[in-house]
Formats: structure tokens, sequence, C-alpha cells
């Protein structure tokens, strides 16, 4: 299940950003300087270029991950798999992390709550996806489900693909 998930997600992801696709690798650089926490207001080390070249090697690789997870499936190998019961402190730990991220991303000048305010219908949803599978992927986690926790992950790749494809919306100068 992991190749399938991995392999779409790098596969949609590496050839939109490498070949710049409606602007995906610079908004994918903003999006990335934007939601990079304690960031200051200096230029950003990495350029479009570099994310270019290694969405390029994702473009390359995804697809084979993705053809083997189809033939894992298809030859009956692919199967759920579960994650040992969390501890009561990892939960804590975790949901501790969890709400200093969600805070820092949905406070009046988060990367989340800019983007909420500039769109309409489908980057709301997609923003409201992107919260919803992180939240999802950190309870599947706490529960063990491993097999869930990757469609939680994989959704919310998708919706934030979706984010990267949409207008820009209020990057770092913004804030």
């Amino acid at each position: 299940m992991f190749s399938l998930v991995w392999g779409t997600f790098a596969t949609t992801l590496g050839w939109l950003v490498a070949t710049d696709f409606r602007g995906a690798a610079h908004r994918f650089h903003a999006f990335s300087h934007a939601a990079t926490p304690f960031v200051g207001s200096g230029a950003p080390v990495i350029g479009v270029g570099f994310f270019r070249l290694v969405a390029g090697v994702f473009a390359l690789v995804g697809p084979i991950v993705l053809v083997t997870g189809l033939l894992e499936l298809w030859r009956g190998e692919a199967e759920g798999f579960r994650l040992p019961p969390a501890g009561g402190w990892f939960v804590l730990v975790q949901a501790v992390i969890l709400g200093a991220v969600l805070w820092h991303y949905w406070r009046r000048s988060g990367f989340l709550r800019r983007q909420w305010d500039a769109g309409s219908g489908p980057r709301r949803a997609a923003v409201a996806g992107v919260t919803a599978s992180t939240v999802a992927f950190t309870a599947l986690l706490a529960l063990g489900s491993g097999t869930w926790m990757l469609v939680a992950w994989l959704l919310g790749g998708l919706c934030g693909i979706t984010l990267l494809l949409s207008d820009p919306a209020g990057g770092p100068s913004d804030a």
C-alpha cells in the first residue's frame, strides 16, 4: 500500500513541479518559504531550480514505485499493515505538537489562514482537506492503523497539490 500511495503522490507532485505546470515550481517555492516556521524576511537559501531538479527525480522514480505497487496489488502481495499501539505519553506529546502546528498555521498571519481567506470553494476545500487529513493522520498514527494513515497522507497531499495549482495567495511578505 505504501508503494501505491507514495508512487501516486511522487508522480503527481514531481511532474507538476518539474514541468512548472501553471507556475507550480514557483508556488511550491513560495509555499515552502511561507510555511516554514520561524523564517525571517531574508532571502531563501534554495532556489526554484533546485526544487525543479528534485521534483524531476520524483517524477522519474514515482511511476516506477507506482507500477511496483500496482503489481503487488494485482499479485495479491499488497496488504494492510498495523503499527504497534502507542503509549499514553506518545499520544499526549503528539497531541501537543499537533495543536502547536495547527495554531501556527491557522493563526491570523498563518499560512493556512491566508490560503483560506484568499480563496473560495475549491481552495477552501483544499485547506480544510489538508487540516482534516493532518488531524486524521495523527489520530490514526496514535491508533496504529497504518493503512488508513497512508490514505490520510495521500488525501492531504492531493489537497496540498490543489493549493499548489490554485492562484497564489499571500506570500511571506503579505503576512
